[in-house]
């Protein structure tokens, strides 16, 4: 499965907590520094896409003032595909660093 932006976010998200829509939304915000902002229905289509992966699954679901929200917890499929994109984006991060530093040891601007 290619895993998205949103769908790593979301997954980054729930990897410490099950969490409501609204709490994922906010957590990835905070994740992304505000770069990368959930619309509530991109989320569930997200969230639909990580589930029927069984990346994510629904942990509960609970009424708060009249209305019910789903909490959502990470499998232990989705912490290992996780951990997977986690290290191939540290690599590729770490080998865009190695080539601007060699950029710049060799007098490119």
């Amino acid at each position: 499965m290619n895993i998205t932006e949103s769908m790593f976010l979301a997954m980054t998200a729930l990897a410490d907590e099950p969490r409501h829509g609204y709490g994922i939304v906010q957590e990835v915000d905070r994740l992304s520094d505000g770069h990368v902002q959930l619309k509530i229905g991109t989320l569930y289509g997200v969230l639909d896409r990580l589930s029927a992966a069984g990346l994510v699954e629904l942990d509960r679901e609970e009424a708060q003032n009249g209305r019910l929200r789903r909490y959502y917890r990470l499998t232990d499929d989705g912490a290992k595909a996780l951990r997977e994109e986690a290290a191939r984006m540290a690599a590729t991060a770490e080998a865009a660093t190695t080539r601007l530093r060699a950029r710049t040891a060799g007098g490119a601007a």
